[in-house]
């Protein structure tokens, strides 16, 4: 069992996926591409490994439709980690090796504190950076790089070092 998040991770998971499910599920969305399953902290069981992502998201050409299940052994398409003191090592780490050698596609890693986010694309079982952005600016994100996201809502401001 982990601890709970702090709460300027709690508050950046929270509205990311606020964001992103608005923006990007709904097939035919003008706003975005549409054409995914978007869920908070699903339980992924990989063989004898099981990890939770702060988010995770399933194109809906990879899985038409949700199944009820307590756990997904189907491998998302992107996942998030809201990274913490608490959690940086074990998602750098081990659950990143676990993401790629299950071939999730693309990575997210937040640091709500710093204000960053690092996008990872798998390229031949392999992480490789795509990009790398901090601050407030507004940013289009792999795979979601059809929308604009505004992260500036994703901070507190009382988490500023």
């Amino acid at each position: 069992m982990s601890p709970r998040p702090a709460s300027p991770y709690a508050y950046a998971a929270s509205v990311m996926g606020a964001d992103l499910i608005g923006r990007s599920t709904a097939a035919g969305d003008p706003l975005g591409p549409g054409g995914w399953w978007l869920l908070n902290e699903p339980e992924l069981h990989f063989g004898d490994d099981v990890v939770v992502p702060d988010q995770a998201g399933w194109r809906r050409s990879h899985m038409p439709s949700v199944p009820n299940v307590a756990a997904f052994t189907q491998a998302p398409d992107w996942v998030c980690e809201v990274v913490s003191p608490s959690t940086g090592r074990i998602d750098r780490s081990r659950k990143m090796r676990i993401y790629a050698r299950e071939g999730v596609g693309h990575l997210w890693i937040v640091e709500p504190v710093l204000r960053t986010i690092e996008v990872y694309r798998l390229e031949r079982s392999q992480w490789v950076v795509a990009a790398v952005h901090g601050g407030d600016d507004p940013v289009h994100l792999e795979p979601f790089d059809a929308i604009e996201l505004d992260v500036r809502r994703w901070w507190l401001e009382s988490a500023q070092p």
